[in-house]
Formats: C-alpha cells, sequence, structure tokens
C-alpha cells in the first residue's frame, strides 16, 4: 500500500454566514474556485492534469450549490478541464471525508495526487434547503426518534452532566483562544484574503470571532432551543420517549456556545512520494489512518468518541499517542464529552479555538480543521494530530495524521 502524504492545505476566511457576511456575495463555486487556484499557483502545478480527482465535500446541495458543484468549481478554477469532480456529502464531517477518500485512493493505488476539501456559502443556500428524509419523511423521523442538532446537544448536556456554566467557560476559552491565534498569525500559512475582480480585498481574517467574549455577555443570551423542546413541536417528549431516564432535557446551549453559521472554503493537496518528487514537493504529513462510524442518531452528536476508539484500535494507537487533537466546536458539549471521555487535557485540544469561535461552514469544516491541525503540529513541533468530527443523523469521521 502506498503512503497518502499532504502537501499543502488552503482555506478562505471564515465569513458570517447571514446576509450581512463578509462573503455573502461570493458563490460557493467562486469559494471553491479560489482555493483550488491557490493550492495549484503555490504549489506550481502548471500541470493541473496531473490531479486525478476533485472530491469536494458539500452539504446542501442544491440551487447553486446542486449539479456537481466539484466540477462547477473545476470548470470555474483555472485547472484543466481533464480534471474531474465529485461531491460528496458526510454533512458536517463532508470536508474531512473528501480528504479521507482521496488519501485511500492514493493509498491504493487510484492516482498520483488528488485536490480534496470542501464548501458550504450558508448566507446563500440555508440549511435543510434540500428538504432531507431524515426531518420530513414520518415513517423515518419518528423510528430514528428524530430531533434537530440543538436538542441534541442539550441531551448530551443533561446525560453527562454538562451545565450551563460549562458550556459558557468552554466557549469563552474558545474566544479566547481564537482571538489570540489571530493576532499571532497562527492562521496565516493557510489562510487566503479574498479579492474582487479589482484587486480589493473581499475578506482576509474570520469575521464571526468576538473579542470580549466572557461569561457576563454570554449569561444574558437565551437558550436557543427551550422553545422547540418543550413547545411546539415539543421535540424534549420524543427525546424522553428514546432516553426515559433523563426526565427532562435542560437547555443550555445558545448562540454564543454554538458554532456560528458561516461561508468558506478549504482545499488539502494530497499525492504519494512520486507525485512530490516529480514536482519539487516535499510532504508535510502522512495520513497514517482514517476511520467512520454510525451512532445513536438522536443525541446524534456524539460520534467523536466511539469513532476515535475507532480509529485508535485500527492504528494500534493510544489516546496518549495524540499530541495535539482538533475536535470540530459544533456545541459546547460535544467538546466537553470528547475531553471527559479521554481524559484529555484542554491544553492538547482546539488550541486556537473552533467553530464556537469563527463559524461552521458545513461542507469545508473538516478540511478546515485538518489544515489549522497540521499548521500547529508544526509550529509547536508535535508528531502526531487526530482530527474528528460530529455527524447529523448519528455519525462519526477521523483522521490521524503524523509529521514527516
Amino acid at each position: 500500500m502506498n503512503d497518502a502524504y499532504i502537501y499543502d492545505t488552503v482555506r478562505t476566511p471564515r465569513g458570517k454566514g447571514k446576509k450581512d457576511g463578509g462573503l455573502h456575495e461570493v458563490t460557493a463555486v467562486r469559494l471553491s474556485a479560489e482555493v483550488l487556484n491557490e493550492t495549484a499557483k503555490r504549489n506550481n502545478l502548471t500541470d493541473t492534469t496531473q490531479i486525478e480527482d476533485v472530491i469536494w465535500g458539500n452539504v446542501t446541495q442544491v440551487g447553486e450549490q446542486g449539479a456537481c458543484l466539484a466540477r462547477s468549481a473545476v470548470l470555474y478554477s483555472d485547472l484543466d478541464e481533464a480534471v474531474p469532480g465529485v461531491s460528496i456529502n458526510r454533512f458536517c464531517a463532508s470536508g474531512l471525508e473528501a480528504v479521507n477518500m482521496a488519501a485511500n485512493q492514493v493509498r491504493g493505488g487510484a492516482g498520483n495526487a488528488y485536490i480534496a476539501g470542501g464548501v458550504e456559502a450558508m448566507s446563500r443556500v440555508p440549511m435543510g434547503m434540500d428538504g432531507g428524509a431524515i426531518a420530513v419523511d414520518p415513517y423515518l423521523a419518528m423510528k430514528a426518534y428524530f430531533v434537530p442538532q440543538g436538542i441534541s446537544s442539550d441531551i448530551i448536556a443533561t446525560k453527562y452532566g454538562f451545565s450551563r456554566d460549562d458550556c459558557d467557560a468552554y466557549a469563552v476559552e474558545s474566544q479566547k483562544r481564537a482571538v489570540a491565534a489571530t493576532k499571532a498569525g497562527h492562521f496565516d500559512r493557510s489562510r487566503i484574503t479574498l479579492k474582487d475582480q479589482n484587486g480589493l480585498d473581499i475578506l482576509g481574517t474570520d469575521e464571526i470571532i468576538r473579542e470580549g467574549t466572557d461569561m457576563q455577555s454570554l449569561g444574558g443570551l437565551r437558550p436557543s432551543f427551550k422553545d422547540m423542546g418543550e413547545t411546539m413541536p415539543g421535540f424534549d417528549k420524543l427525546a424522553i420517549m428514546k432516553y426515559p431516564e433523563l426526565e427532562r432535557v435542560n437547555h443550555v446551549h445558545h448562540a454564543g456556545n454554538s458554532s456560528a453559521l458561516a461561508d468558506g472554503a478549504a482545499a488539502v493537496l494530497i499525492g504519494n512520494k512520486e507525485f512530490g518528487e516529480a514536482n519539487g514537493l516535499k510532504p508535510r504529513a502522512r495520513i497514517r489512518s482514517t476511520a467512520k462510524i454510525g451512532t445513536d442518531p438522536t443525541i446524534m452528536l456524539t460520534g467523536p468518541v466511539p469513532v476515535t476508539e475507532k480509529i485508535l484500535r485500527d492504528a494500534g494507537m493510544k489516546i496518549g499517542d495524540i499530541d495535539l487533537f482538533e475536535v470540530n466546536e459544533a456545541f459546547a458539549s460535544v467538546v466537553l464529552r470528547f475531553m471527559t471521555y479521554f481524559d484529555v487535557d484542554h491544553g492538547k485540544l482546539n488550541v486556537n479555538g473552533g467553530a464556537i469561535a469563527m463559524g461552521h461552514p458545513l461542507g469545508a469544516t473538516g478540511a478546515m480543521i485538518l489544515g489549522t491541525l497540521l499548521d500547529e503540529m508544526e509550529r509547536d513541533d508535535k508528531e502526531t494530530g487526530l482530527a474528528t468530527l460530529c455527524i447529523g443523523s448519528g455519525m462519526g469521521a477521523a483522521t490521524i495524521i503524523e509529521r514527516v
């Protein structure tokens, strides 16, 4: 089996996923093309036909994000038209799953190089526009005890004893770390500045970060999922049918301790040894192992725990063998559950903040946090890192990388 190496990571800033966001006027296809072009440019890939495929994560595949956005992005970009593209959807882990698929293609000998990653323009194509069966088919929704992710995050907090203060304190720390990392330039290697056709800057930094966030400011925010849980349509009752031991759901999550809607795209250049040698590129890391798993679809967001157990088992490793972790901050309780289950020091996890501070552009986030992880491993001279995300409908995905 061939080794699959990461040669580069590129991402856009994360823009606010609303109509007043800095990237609202930039379509998902253009965001994708920007990171594809930058990947080819900074790695001097004059012959892009070397790229076997563009594997692109994208969750809401309708409207301008439909019709195989990956192929549209290739044609929009400066890549050769001979490069194909395929769009994939594993919900919030789509960007990481694209990387994992590309790595396993390289490892299996199906091509020398891939560009993998993803995009989401949530200000332009709102989440849920695809009307998926999991939420709207009555038989499936009842069979799976479907509740929205916000309710799931509150179930986790209730089941595992995380208070509102616990979640808020985690969120405050995420903001502090993101502010410090931005000021120190920790995102500068991977993050590009989006420009308009006149060469003027559109957005050059992650715009959702809220400097000065503290417990007092978060304490004034109303729980976001209380009404849908307790009144109409009453998802708490459905949750308690599944978990009668809970008696009630404590609603502790709100806009300040949950990930924000965001726009953005990210790309990872993956190839074998021969690809690097042919192009004078030095690999930055080896993808050691990948994993995915299905979990309880109601509590839904606990996937990072069992998928981490699986990937460590598959790789013949222990949790103590991992130097740095990136666990996507979909909601504070998701990361708190991971840390308490594995007894992971917060000083080794999400050290530059995460989606609570910077936002969660669904199809792109997995590739973004992998790039953040690799940059931090190099900066802090660490050898091994693990990235993992919770996933809608009850799944988990993970990747272990090691520097070379």
